[in-house]
């Protein structure tokens, strides 16, 4: 089974940077959709950042400017780098894959997640 392990996660202070990891657990051939999702206390799963099929990027509203998504396929892992964080950026960060990898896996998994805490 496909696994996704998520890692970069802690506290941080408002203005402060962290970058998450998502390492797949087996090589990736397609990406129909990978990337970042966050859940808040209280609140729904959002979508933070996702590289889609073609390589394009989608952002959130609320992290564009600040938050980079990018991928390494040497190492099968999507990373997220985020500055300038806000107290509204604090939640668990989960990674997400749909796709085929290269044993051809129909793949739809995801990570265990990640929590992100953000001091005002």
């Amino acid at each position: 089974q496909v696994q996704l392990v998520e890692s970069g996660g802690g506290l941080v202070q408002a203005g402060g940077s962290l970058r998450l990891s998502c390492a797949a657990s087996e090589s990736i051939f397609s990406i129909n959709t990978m990337g970042w999702y966050r859940q808040a206390p209280g609140k729904q799963r959002e979508l933070v950042a996702v590289i889609i099929s073609g390589g394009n990027t989608v952002y959130a509203d609320s992290v564009k400017g600040r938050f980079t998504i990018s991928r390494d396929n040497s190492k099968n892992t999507v990373y997220l780098q985020m500055n300038n964080l806000k107290p509204e950026d604090t939640g668990v960060y989960s990674c997400h894959w749909n796709g085929i990898s290269k044993t051809w896996r129909q793949v739809d998994v995801w990570g265990q997640g990640t929590q992100v805490t953000v001091s005002s």
